[in-house]
Formats: C-alpha cells, structure tokens, sequence
C-alpha cells in the first residue's frame, strides 16, 4: 500500500492513521469536525484529504464512522472515486452491510471489517499506533466481496500489527453483543448507581468497584449509536443477564440455605464462564501466582521494580495496581509464572520492598 485515505478522525480512525504513517504509507484525511482533523494532522497522522479528492484513487479508504452512517459515506466516496478498495471499522456489521446494498454500493469493493480494540477515551488525542496490536480485527466481507479486496483489508489489519478473522456479519453481531455491546450496558447500569453513593460509600469503594465499571466512561453519544444499530441481539443478552439478576435478589431475599446454594451455582457460573475468556497468548487462561508489593507514591517506582523483576529473570505477565486512599502507597500485583514467584520475592525483599506473605 502507498496510499490511503481514513474517514474519521476520532481514536480508531486516527490510530490506523498513524499505524500507517510509522510504515512509510501517504495517508490522507477527512472529517466534518475541522477541530478533530486540525489535531489527528497535528498528531502526524497524515495530511487533510484535498476537497476535489485525491490526484489519483488511493489503493483503500478506511470508513471510520459510527455504524449508521457507514452506507452513506461509503456511496459518497465510491461516487468520487476515492480508493480502489473500501472498508470500515464499526463494530456492527449486518446493518451497513443492509443498507449498502440498499442503497446500491458496490459491495465487490467493500469489506466490512471490525478491529477488536479500543479504550475509554475517545477522539484523536486518545489515538494510538499501536492500539490494535495482537488485536483480532474481524472481517465480514460480501457474498460478492472480490478476493482481492479482502486481501488489501487483511494486509491493513496485518501492518497494524492485528490478526485477522473473517466471519459472518450476523455471528459477528451476536458475538459482539455477549462480549462488548451488553457488558458495556452493565457496567454503565452499575455505575449508575453510583450517582446518590453517599461518602461513605465512596470512600470505600475498592478495586472491584472500578473493574466492573471501567468501561462506563465510554461516550454516551457514540454508544447510543452503536446498541442502535444491534438492538436486537444486545436485548436478548440483557434480558438473560436480568433475569439472573432478578432471581439471584429474590433469592437473596429469602436467604434460606437452600435459596443460598442456588446463588452459590450462579457464582460458580460465573467462575466457570470467566475461565473460558481466552488469554493473552489466546487458547486457555494461564494460572498464575501473584506477587502483591507494597509500592511507594513516587517517580520512577515501578519502572525500578519491572528492572528489578528483569534482573531476576522472571517476566511478568500481567500487573494490576490498587492504590490506598488517602495514602502515598499502592499494592502492586504482579502476575508470573508459579515458579518465579518465589524468586521474584526474594529479588524484591532484598531491593527493599514490603512483599507480604
């Protein structure tokens, strides 16, 4: 690919922008806000596309707008002849596709596509080029997609360092419903319920807390558009999720030993549904020890530890951070193998860090 043009300048669009601009790639650029474009350009993701469009057709533009308004831009730029291969990036898929169709598209050409990657934070400041990363990008294309289309697409996905799997637009829906769309609705549910927490409540709020709601600070406006356009299948996800919740409160309710042991089940469930979340090298989760450390409030701390954790030998898999409010410490966990713990303990205790246990 020499060149490409990106529609939408908010986080995925402007991180495929500068993606592409760290791999030599002209990348040209497009938004209707002038302030989110001024800045993806002012970032290095690439230079504003011309009004009458680029000299020549660019080899793919990137449609990175909300899933309704997909169809519509993508008849726009094929009518001005702006690329030789077209996809998108919303994370619905039967419904661009639908309407595309219907508004007569040529869908030999487009490939709709889905990079699985994204953070709270929205708009080009959030933007990042390595945010997709071991991601799975998912491809949809067209019962009458062109091959060489799909294989354009795959090798965008492939040079921002994603994996790429291609699905059926409608099992994309309903996958993406159990494991994006609903529990985004959940945490925004729980976290709701935060609004009357009074400051004893929140003065004890712990990590928990901040796990199941992390991901309610997502834009408003931005998922309005997305549980629009797959209603359908995020309701019957809802609806199963509530009716647990409503049995799980009766349950609790009565408080009966037996009614306990049902609540138990649910929670085993839950055990057993977390443990399927495939990890981070994909396949099944790994079982690690964790290291917990007392950690100091202060500059350089944990890039001090992960050195210490080098000179050790052991690699750390994963970390979390649970700070103590009020207080200038945090306790850090550190997730290895089994068999370092024990090693990376000793390390730690001997650089004089508090390692409990």
């Amino acid at each position: 690919m020499r060149r490409i043009v990106v529609i939408g300048t908010g986080l995925i669009g402007t991180s495929i922008a500068l993606a592409m601009r760290g791999r030599g790639v002209e990348v040209l650029l497009s938004d209707r806000d002038g302030a989110c474009l001024d800045l993806a350009v002012q970032l290095g993701a690439g230079t504003p596309l011309p009004d009458d469009g680029p000299d020549e057709p660019a080899d793919l533009a990137v449609l990175a707008v909300p899933p309704a308004a997909v169809a519509p831009v993508l008849l726009e730029a094929q009518k001005h002849g702006l690329a030789r291969v077209y996809t998108d990036v919303a994370s619905v898929k039967a419904l661009p596709l639908r309407e595309a169709a219907v508004l007569g598209c040529d869908l030999t050409t487009f490939v709709a596509g889905h990079p699985l990657a994204g953070r709270e934070r929205s708009g080009p400041a959030a933007a990042r080029a390595d945010l997709f990363l071991g991601r799975t990008w998912a491809l949809c294309p067209a019962g009458d997609t062109a091959p060489e289309a799909v294989a354009v697409v795959e090798a965008l996905a492939t040079a921002c360092g994603a994996r790429t799997l291609t699905v059926d637009a409608a099992e994309h829906d309903r996958a993406v419903a159990l494991v994006s769309h609903s529990p985004h609705v959940v945490s925004a549910a729980m976290a709701a319920r935060l609004r009357g927490a009074d400051e004893v409540a929140l003065g004890l709020a712990g990590q928990g807390v901040r796990d199941v709601t992390r991901i309610a600070a997502g834009d408003p406006r931005l998922w309005v558009g997305i549980l629009t356009a797959n209603a359908g299948p995020v309701a019957d996800v809802l609806d199963e999720v509530a009716t647990d919740l409503a049995v799980a409160a009766a349950l609790l309710r009565d408080g009966s030993d037996g009614a306990m042991d049902h609540v138990a089940g649910l929670l085993t469930q839950g055990n057993e549904g977390t443990s399927r979340i495939p990890g981070k090298h994909g396949g099944r989760q790994s079982r690690y020890a964790v290291v917990p450390v007392v950690l100091p409030d202060r500059p350089g701390e944990l890039a001090l530890l992960f050195q210490a954790a080098g000179v050790a030998g052991v690699n750390i898999e994963d970390v979390s951070i649970e700070h103590s409010p009020g207080l200038a410490v945090g306790v850090v966990e550190l997730s290895v193998e089994p068999a370092a713990a024990g090693r990376l303990a000793d390390e730690l205790r001997a650089r004089g860090w508090s390692v409990p246990g």
